[in-house]
């Protein structure tokens, strides 16, 4: 039965160059056995299937779950994803991608009745500590089931019984599939080589590589596109024709990976031209002095400024901040996924414009529409859309846009709320996609079934217009703290675990708290308040009791938050009373950020714990900033600091008190004791003095903090000279002693006046 069903739905999957999707439903041997046999009927050769699974089902490309992102950029006739130990909505997405047109994509489950409830290893992962695997509930897999029952081109077999629930036949009605072979390539003498059109397959791809010319010159092109559509291989070929000139041309992606069908298409390009010199994992290189080069997102964007062109792939899979370094440079393309498990172009799109109109820079926009690896319409893409609401979207702009702090509802919602209200459950999502870049499809299975996560929004005449993604964090036992003290990692305890294993303060997991994962208002109601609203209704649920068993009293202790810090975010924050206890030594490989972590205590017990991790801060911060955070933005620098109350004692002696008042009034030198200079700084810095402007700030942070050389300083903070710099640190310290020096400072300063 298996056989005749599986020969039948690959040759309808042929004929209309569309996937198919197979379910094998039963035991683990049932289905490793099926999953050959059918590959088999289905005459696909062992060389064009992957299996991914951690352990041996059949004859085919063998890849662990955990590198499933390795088919990111591939093309497969078949791809077997093996669910019994754990079901991995990231996977599944990217298994996906990887099928190509006339291709069977191969789900081995467990029965589709018990699969929701069946012990997984999805279930270890959301288990954050002090919950366990008995309080992860079986929601995404359930309505994943539901899916798989109810959409076209999925056929369910099961392996146990032998029996055929559903053939997954479509029976389209014929197509015809025209080709446009008229559309007429630039012919000018600024066009790309003719080689580089004909590699394209269809007329959307032309039309991409042509509008790709105007990186000769100071152009931006945003191309945007599903999956399958060609967008990386248009980026590619029209790389590849800079190349073929001279050209310098930097890539970039949220990793190697992501960028490898950048390269291979110029590598080919290159080669068919005659004019391919070398062709390496990050670089290619042409006969005419030319070269395409990768390099991580951190490092590209300090480098941009080196090469003739830039080429960001999967730029919605990047933070705003690192892509706007980019508009800095030279001629520059985005290209970006449409409906993406790692960013979306809408997402960038709206995070994105802001400052692409900052910049001041015209921008050329190109969608891509057209399937390449498989037709328009192809019922797996529809699948994996629903199944992992890679369409979904926040309500439309119309519906929100008078939404303000005064005419909303704060409401909660449980998984069986949004379960019950598919629209709510897509508004909801859709807004946390449409707002942040990292949200994916294991996000929505944390939503879903994660014991200690829950969901918050702000609603305008019924539509989620703000929601907030939160996570309860600590209330941890003594034997897990002292675990976590000697090393042992915690699960989905990010400020506790911190506090514990890097600044070794072993009561950090007892307190109660609840950390925002995630954060969006919709961006036609965006700057009124609507966040800060939300913030504050959280703060004063949680400070009562909240879902969650809360600390001694009952109540959550603290909202906590941690995010790649950048100016606007850190005042974001500490306008709704968020105060800084961590700035992170090193930079996040995708965003480039240094991760800051942020509390607004509650009670007794979470000022306790606010009070000393902010001291400590205080305490080692200099320090730091002088050594792993001498690049640290000065801003970035000012926002932390600005956002602690934390004590900061001066203790400064009368001789040092002399050495800074000489040095603002007088011939005194700050390097001849730059300790006092240090301590004074933080103190400045955490309480604001008015008469210091930002770039007196920046100047504080540069020298005394960071301990940057004078010309360095000099040049970062486009002073006219050391001297004038050496000056002008001078000037910046006469308001601080006359606030702080007392009377040694006093009588010191007024030697000079």
């Amino acid at each position: 039965m298996l056989e005749p069903a599986v020969r039948a739905l690959r040759e309808e999957a042929l004929a209309t160059d569309e996937r198919r999707l197979l379910v094998l439903a039963g035991s683990r041997d049932a289905t490793a056995e099926a999953a050959g046999r059918a590959l088999d009927a289905a005459e696909i050769p062992t060389a064009e299937r992957t299996v991914l699974a951690d352990r041996r089902v059949c004859p085919a490309e063998e890849l662990p779950l955990d590198a499933s992102s390795s088919l990111l950029g591939t093309t497969r006739s078949a791809v077997v994803l093996d669910c019994h130990d754990e079901t991995r909505p990231n996977a599944i997405g990217r298994a996906v991608g990887a099928v190509d047109g006339g291709g069977l994509l191969v789900l081995c489950t467990p029965p589709l009745d018990t699969w929701p409830t069946a012990p997984d290893g999805l279930a270890d992962a959301l288990a954050a500590p002090p919950f366990t695997t008995d309080a992860v509930t079986g929601n995404f897999r359930r309505r994943l089931v539901e899916t798989l029952r109810a959409h076209l081109g999925v056929a369910i077999y099961d392996a146990d019984a032998g029996t055929l629930e559903r053939d997954g036949l479509t029976h389209p009605a014929v197509r015809i599939r025209w080709s446009d072979d008229t559309a007429a390539e630039p012919t000018g003498e600024d066009a790309f080589p003719a080689a580089a059109y004909d590699a394209c397959l269809t007329r959307d791809q032309r039309d991409a590589v042509s509008a790709l010319e105007v990186l000769r010159d100071a152009g931006v092109v945003v191309l945007s596109a599903d999956r399958g559509r060609g967008k990386s291989s248009a980026a590619g070929l029209a790389a590849g024709s800079l190349v073929a000139e001279g050209r310098r041309v930097l890539v970039t992606a949220p990793g190697a990976r992501n960028a490898r069908e950048v390269l291979a298409r110029a590598t080919e390009l290159l080669e068919s031209l005659g004019s391919l010199e070398a062709a390496e994992d990050r670089r290619v290189a042409s006969t005419t002095g030319g070269e395409l080069r990768f390099h991580d997102p951190a490092s590209a964007a300090a480098s941009v400024g080196a090469y003739d062109v830039a080429v960001v792939d999967e730029a919605a899979a990047l933070p705003v901040e690192t892509l706007a370094a980019f508009l800095d440079g030279p001629p520059v393309a985005f290209a970006t996924t449409v409906h993406g498990y790692e960013g979306t172009g809408r997402g960038f799109d709206v995070r994105f414009r802001d400052r692409l109109a900052e910049s001041g820079r015209e921008a050329t926009d190109v969608t891509m529409t057209e399937p390449i690896r498989y037709a328009a319409g192809d019922p797996v893409e529809v699948w994996a859309f629903r199944a992992l609401l890679l369409d979904a979207r926040p309500a439309v702009d119309p519906l929100v846009r008078d939404a303000t702090p005064g005419a909303v509802e704060y409401r909660t919602f449980t998984a069986a709320d949004l379960l019950a209200d598919e629209n709510r459950l897509r508004e909801v999502f859709g807004l946390l996609v449409l707002a942040h870049y990292r949200t994916e499809p294991d996000d929505l299975a944390r939503l879903l079934d994660a014991p200690n996560v829950a969901v918050r929004a702000l609603l305008y005449d019924g539509h989620v217009v703000a929601v907030a993604l939160l996570a309860r964090e600590g209330g941890l036992s003594a034997d897990r703290r002292r675990r976590m003290y000697d090393g042992e990692r915690v699960r989905g305890n990010m400020l506790p675990d911190l506090l514990t294993s890097q600044l070794r303060d072993e009561a950090a997991g007892d307190p109660v708290g609840v950390r925002v994962l995630r954060i969006a208002t919709h961006h036609a109601a965006r700057s009124r308040g609507l966040g800060s609203r939300l913030l504050d209704e959280v703060a004063n649920e949680m400070a009562a009791g909240g879902p969650w068993d809360g600390g001694r009293d009952g109540a959550v202790d603290y909202l906590g938050v941690g995010y790649g810090a950048t100016p606007d975010l850190l005042r974001f924050w500490r306008e709704n009373a968020f105060r800084s206890v961590h700035l992170s030594s090193t930079r996040n490989d995708r965003s480039g950020e240094h991760s800051a972590l942020m509390m607004r205590p509650l009670t007794d017990a979470g000022h306790a714990l606010y009070d000393r991790s902010a001291t400590f801060l205080i305490r080692r911060l200099p320090s730091v900033l002088a050594d792993a955070l001498d690049d640290a933005d000065p801003d970035v620098v000012r926002g932390v600091l600005s956002a602690t109350d934390a004590p900061v004692p001066l203790d400064l002696s009368d001789r040092e008190w002399r050495v800074v008042a000489s040095a603002a009034y007088g011939p005194g030198m700050y390097d001849a004791a730059p300790r006092p200079f240090r301590r004074l700084a933080t103190r400045a810095l955490v309480e604001g003095v008015e008469e210091l402007d930002a770039d007196a700030e920046r100047l504080l942070v540069r020298k005394v903090l960071q301990a940057r050389d004078w010309e360095w300083v000099a040049d970062d903070l486009d002073r006219i000279s050391k001297r004038a710099t050496m000056r002008a640190l001078g000037d910046a310290y006469q308001p601080l002693v006359d606030r702080y020096g007392g009377r040694v400072g006093a009588e010191e300063a007024a030697r000079y006046r």
